[in-house]
């Protein structure tokens, strides 16, 4: 019972912190489906991921803040497949798909919709099922990530840019040489939007290296 009550109050604790949060109350006034999107717009500011005329390809879209964001970028000059486990409501301009991509009909669904067209952008905010136990949570983000790399070496341009994000943690350094084997360029970002305790962090890759 002592167990149930704290857990309780963790989750009424967790709530009001994320309903005073300035990034969740400035999103609900600018019409932005979550908090997220202000991560991704600091990341595109700094590092110019998003223009007019790419393919770009999401994993782990709902709720659809990111997707929101990526059509605004695009401006109607460009196509978005945003693609997640969950349901997700529509939005205008962006291509959903609902599936696990890990699972080989979804993979074959999705290389059916980009029709051998190569993407520009690859990203993918995708969280594991989070219990509250660091020691099941950070490896499952590292694996997570790690399927999102293979896929995006399947379907990027060779001058395509892929952007993750990771809980630091065992097997973080792994991931990071990986990338960098793979890719001509990889810089971690830390947006102001993530909250200061987080671990999470995204690995932005450019450029994937001809054998």
């Amino acid at each position: 019972m002592a167990r149930h009550k704290h857990s309780s109050r963790h989750r009424s604790a967790w709530m009001q912190e994320h309903l005073d949060d300035p990034h969740v109350k400035r999103a609900k006034a600018e019409g932005w489906r979550s908090r997220a999107v202000y991560k991704l717009k600091e990341i595109d500011e700094k590092d110019r991921l998003i223009r007019p005329g790419m393919q770009v390809l999401e994993l782990g879209a709902a709720p659809g803040g990111w997707s929101q964001y990526i059509a605004h970028r695009l401006n109607g000059r460009g196509r978005i497949i945003a693609l997640d486990i969950l349901p997700m409501d529509h939005v205008p301009d962006v291509e959903f798909m609902q599936g696990d991509f890990t699972e080989q009909a979804v993979e074959r669904r999705l290389k059916g919709v980009l029709s051998g067209n190569p993407c520009d952008l690859v990203v993918s905010d995708m969280n594991p099922n989070m219990s509250g136990v660091k020691a099941v949570d950070q490896p499952g983000s590292i694996y997570l990530a790690e399927l999102a790399l293979q896929l995006a070496l399947e379907v990027l341009h060779f001058r395509g840019i892929f952007l993750v994000k990771v809980l630091q943690g065992e097997g973080f350094d792994t991931l990071m040489a990986d990338m960098k084997r793979r890719f001509d360029s990889v810089r971690s970002r830390k947006p102001q939007a993530s909250r200061s305790r987080s671990r999470e962090i995204y690995l932005l890759a450019k450029g994937i290296r001809q054998a």
